[in-house]
């Protein structure tokens, strides 16, 4: 499925005509524009060039959504499932379509290229950041990238495949030495990379923080110039990973483009004198103007060079609100079920959970997004059934968050002499502008202080908790009544994101009415001679609802599940659990929520639960509930997808991207580096392949997903490389399966796994009907990397074909020989 063709990019004669462009245009620059064509002229773009013709080249971060060059809800973006959502669906296709969309959202916004697809793997799922990463397996992890990159450029936008490579946790992510073994960092952590270049020819890769065996990876002269650009023939841009480039002649030699963000950078103008004092050669410094010259082209920015998709060729124009829908009913994973989902609209439902009512449809950090609506699964639902209560029964956090449901705010920017002069809308409680990204008019020389004002309307009578985060001075006022004005200072951090970004603090509390709307604010006048790495304004304005008695709500949700004839809980992971910038420290849902589940499944024999998390958590109740269904970060429409589901009007589409399991018996954990390393000591045995050796029993395994209908699985034919494997629909609805294939040598080899994805297909069928998935398998699922000779080894032999549902539920089985 990886090998599509990419129509995404033209050849011939337009390929010439860019390369003449990029050449005349190349020869007009001196030493000094081109290296500061390299550096960032601010947090996301790149400077312009009139004398060649060089608009600004724009950069924006992705997965799930384009956010623009401002963190703002002033302009809306479309936000999609989570990547492991997309991964869940098994459909190149569908991410492919996805990317088309975002391409759409990118035009629209004006953005070049987007900082997106996480190629990266779930080697440990500790891992914070997984949600944004596609799956344990790098086949499933390049197919679907394949297809994501493949869609964005088919839209005349262009990507940038990271973290290249072996950005797989976010412990120490800046300075790590992650030592991997030749044949792992083969097989495993480049093989996405790889797959994609071959497959969809990317226009851009940036490189992560970490070392890779003693290297940075903005300096990794062979990983970047021998295996990137020279074996595999990448010809776009490399952009580092935001601050990751530390050394301007270590970066050049090692194949890095440009260095973001600006503008103060390694490049511009120390790199023009390091040219000058003969520690850099300016052709070097001209390779990477070309790089960057060729992206401007192939997006159509570059005068006189025809862009690779002209808007005559782009996809037609796509419904958002409906693919995001789509999507997230697609990936959505019915991993147990007694019989009792579907569920009949007019069934007696009680709804569980915080976040049914406040859901949370994205992961923290970079891939933030702020869409024009957000659908919860109360919302959904309520508009889908019946008949529908509502219990919280129990919430996932107890910590602060930024100030959001309820909240309208604003930041007001004041110069030195208390002279407004500038303002612009929050999308919530958390100030975050990098770099050129302040209200217009404002700028970091005259920006002296700001205040985060607005009004709460609370949605329950009570004791909210307001307070802040970050550092300086504060004047928290709610209602009239100042519960805060100090000074926050350093601590312990020795990285003022930490304090920036970490656990909020708490300032006071005060006693609100349902529906009475107060006024709030929050004054910090900035100082300045924080260290931050750069300009930067960051804090937060914080709140915490009521807290009732756990005991109590659990009460009412068990009340509330007796009373109907199905219950339906909502689970949720929070962003202090699964975000950008920290790893997890275990796998455990946060508060009470399995009490919760245990208490409902013990009144009502009939309880859903749905997991909303963007991966693995443990669920130590799942055998004792009648199903079990995750959703993911569903995106915005996910209250929609999720009502369509359980109501039967579409079946659940996904299959498992990695596998689930508990924390004591997952073999492979460790995010934590020793003195600065961090050891790949499990080699080529991640996720399911290292489940296998270990003999665990994961709770559920890669590639698991049920549907609404049965299928039976008749037969498998080889012919050469093409595997032909006929299935039919035994149930009495119509439905999608996921026909995977697993080799497995007949001759156990202690250095190889027992069994690995060779490839799948998705098939539909009516019921009754007989339809056939035909797979081609990868002469790559044959090979091996010999590190004797540096290059890979096709392994002759006998081999099972296994053809099934999921890796341990194989139907029909062909023995091939290689």
């Amino acid at each position: 499925m990886a090998n599509q063709v990419d129509d995404s990019v033209d050849g011939g004669a337009d390929d010439r005509a860019r390369e003449a462009a990029i050449e005349a245009a190349l020869g007009k620059l001196d030493l000094d524009t081109k290296a500061r064509l390299l550096a960032g002229q601010d947090m996301w773009s790149l400077p312009a060039i009139p004398e060649i013709g060089l608009k600004s080249l724009v950069m924006s971060d992705g997965p799930i959504g384009v956010r623009g060059v401002r963190w703002t809800a002033d302009d809306p973006s479309i936000a999609l499932p989570s990547p492991t959502a997309l991964a869940a669906t098994w459909d190149q296709a569908l991410a492919r379509r996805a990317g088309a969309l975002l391409a759409q959202e990118a035009r629209r916004k004006g953005v070049h290229v987007l900082l997106a697809p996480t190629v990266n793997l779930h080697r440990s799922p500790l891992g914070g950041r997984h949600f944004e990463a596609y799956s344990e397996d790098p086949y499933l992890t390049g197919v679907i990238g394949t297809g994501y990159v493949q869609g964005v450029q088919s839209g005349g936008v262009g990507t940038t495949v990271k973290h290249f490579v072996a950005n797989d946790a976010e412990t120490d992510r800046f300075t790590v030495d992650n030592l991997v073994p030749g044949r792992a960092l083969r097989e495993l952590y480049l093989a996405p990379f790889e797959a994609i270049v071959a497959n969809a020819h990317p226009w851009g890769i940036m490189t992560a923080y970490n070392q890779v065996n003693g290297t940075t990876m903005t300096e990794h002269r062979y990983l970047v110039n021998e295996v990137l650009r020279g074996e595999w023939g990448f010809d776009g841009f490399n952009v580092s990973d935001w601050l990751a480039a530390r050394s301007t002649t270590g970066a050049v030699k090692g194949g890095l483009d440009v260095a973001m963000p600006g503008p103060q950078t390694v490049y511009g103008p120390a790199l023009a004198a390091a040219v000058r004092a003969g520690e850099v050669e300016e052709p070097e410094v001209d390779e990477a103007v070309r790089n960057v010259l060729r992206l401007a082209a192939r997006v159509g920015i570059l005068e006189g060079a025809e862009p690779v998709v002209p808007p005559a060729r782009r996809p037609a124009e796509i419904d958002g609100e409906a693919l995001a829908r789509e999507i997230a009913r697609r990936a959505f994973v019915l991993v147990r079920n007694s019989g009792v989902l579907p569920l009949r609209p007019t069934t007696r439902i009680a709804l569980i959970g915080a976040a049914a009512r406040d859901a949370r449809v994205l992961g923290g950090g970079s891939a933030t997004v702020f869409p024009a609506r957000i659908v919860s699964p109360l919302d959904g639902l309520t508009a889908a059934v019946d008949a529908l209560g509502y219990a919280v029964g129990a919430d996932p956090s107890d910590e602060l968050a930024p100030a959001d449901k309820g909240f309208t705010l604003r930041a007001v920017c004041r110069d030195a002499d208390g002279n407004v002069i500038g303002e612009g809308s929050l999308p919530s409680g958390q100030l975050q502008w990098m770099g050129a990204d302040l209200p217009a008019g404002v700028t970091h020389e005259t920006l002296h202080s700001i205040e985060i004002k607005g009004t709460f309307t609370p949605r329950e009578s009570g004791d909210h908790a307001f307070g802040t985060r970050g550092l300086g001075a504060f004047t928290l006022t709610v209602d009239g009544t100042v519960l805060y004005d100090g000074v926050q200072a350093m601590g312990s951090e020795t990285d003022p994101f930490e304090a920036f970004f970490g656990a909020p603090l708490e300032r006071g509390r005060v006693h609100l009415t349902e529906g009475r709307t107060v006024e709030v604010s929050l004054q910090h006048p900035l100082d300045k001679s924080l260290a931050m790495p750069l300009p930067a304004v960051i804090f937060s304005l914080t709140h915490l609802g009521p807290r009732r008695d756990e005991d109590t709500l659990i009460a009412e949700a068990v009340a509330a599940a007796r009373d109907a004839e199905a219950a339906v809980v909502v689970v949720a992971t929070t962003e202090r659990v699964e975000s950008e910038g920290f790893d997890r420290t275990d796998l455990r849902l946060p508060g009470r929520q399995d009490d919760l589940v245990r208490a409902v499944a013990a009144a009502n024999p009939n309880t859903v639960v749905v997991v909303n998390s963007g991966s693995p958590v443990e669920l130590p109740w799942r055998d004792d509930v009648a199903a079990v269904l995750l959703s993911w970060f569903p995106g915005q429409e996910g209250g929609d997808a999720l009502a369509d589901v359980l109501l039967g009007a579409e079946e659940p589409g996904g299959r498992l991207p990695t596998t689930w399991g508990s924390l004591t018996d997952a073999p492979v954990t460790g995010t934590t580096p020793a003195d600065g390393r961090l050891a790949y000591t499990e080699d080529v045995f991640i996720g399911y392949r290292a489940w296998d050796r270990s003999g665990a029993t994961p709770a559920y395994p890669f590639g698991h997903g049920l549907g609404y209908t049965d299928w039976a699985y008749e037969s498998i034919d080889v012919t050469g490389t093409t595997a032909t494997v006929r299935v039919r629909n035994t149930g009495a609805r119509p439905g999608r399966e996921v026909v995977q294939l697993y080799l497995a040598p007949i001759e156990p080899d202690p250095a190889r796994p027992a069994r690995w994805l060779a490839g799948f297909a998705g098939v539909s069928a009516a019921p009754g009907e007989t339809v056939e998935a035909v797979v081609e398998l990868p002469r790559r699922a044959f090979e091996i990397w010999d590190e004797s000779t540096d290059s890979w080894a096709y392994q002759e032999g006998s081999y099972e074909l296994i053809a099934g549902r999921s890796l341990t539920d194989g139907r029909v089985t062909e023995t091939i020989v290689a």
